[in-house]
């Protein structure tokens, strides 16, 4: 079952609007979990959650094919940052799984305007982009946990703390990358 363009679009749509107060609802579901580790900050994991829906946002518009190399990266990048936030593997995939509570209700209304297949078929593509961000982001949570464990010979590091300039730097430079597959389509 294949959702049609426009029925793709009319998604997109929907989450690009909707993008700030997901957010906003993302971040107030976490609560102190949000700030856990204080080396990563409140605004940061904000930004993350904005990349992330922008990210899928892309995966459901014209250049999805394109977009999904960037959404590799950014749920790659998010399982790194859960990791040095100090989550639980459990907690990274419950994270990602309340984003996919979120945009079901946020495109409810969307859904109701929509041949019931159409509706249906995006569900699916949806289901299926977000199952695979959450696998990618297990992933990456998982390198970070190895990295930090064996990064010296095998022996722990006793201070495994991120820096939050990089983690601002990594942000940077996967947006671009995703404006830069959004820029591929303007040409």
């Amino acid at each position: 079952m294949r959702a049609s363009q426009p029925a793709l679009l009319a998604a997109g749509l929907v989450i690009s609007d909707s993008r700030n107060l997901m957010v906003a609802q993302w971040a107030d579901w976490l609560g102190d979990r949000i700030t856990a580790a204080p080396t990563i900050p409140r605004a940061t994991v904000e930004r993350e959650f904005r990349l992330i829906i922008d990210a899928l946002t892309a995966m459901v518009g014209p250049l999805r094919r394109e977009a999904g190399v960037v959404w590799v990266h950014v749920c790659e990048h998010y399982g790194r940052v859960a990791s040095a936030r100090g989550l639980a593997a459990g907690e990274v995939v419950e994270e990602l799984q309340h984003l996919r509570e979120l945009l079901i209700r946020n495109l409810a209304a969307a859904f109701t305007t929509m041949r019931p297949r159409q509706s249906l078929a995006i569900v699916l593509r949806l289901n299926r982009v977000l199952d695979k961000g959450i696998a990618v982001a297990v992933v990456g949570y998982t390198d970070a946990l190895v990295a930090t464990l064996f990064s010296q010979n095998g022996v722990p590091v006793p201070s495994s703390e991120y820096d939050p300039s990089e983690v601002e730097r990594q942000l940077g430079a996967l947006e671009r990358e995703l404006a830069g597959v959004s820029h591929s389509r303007k040409r």
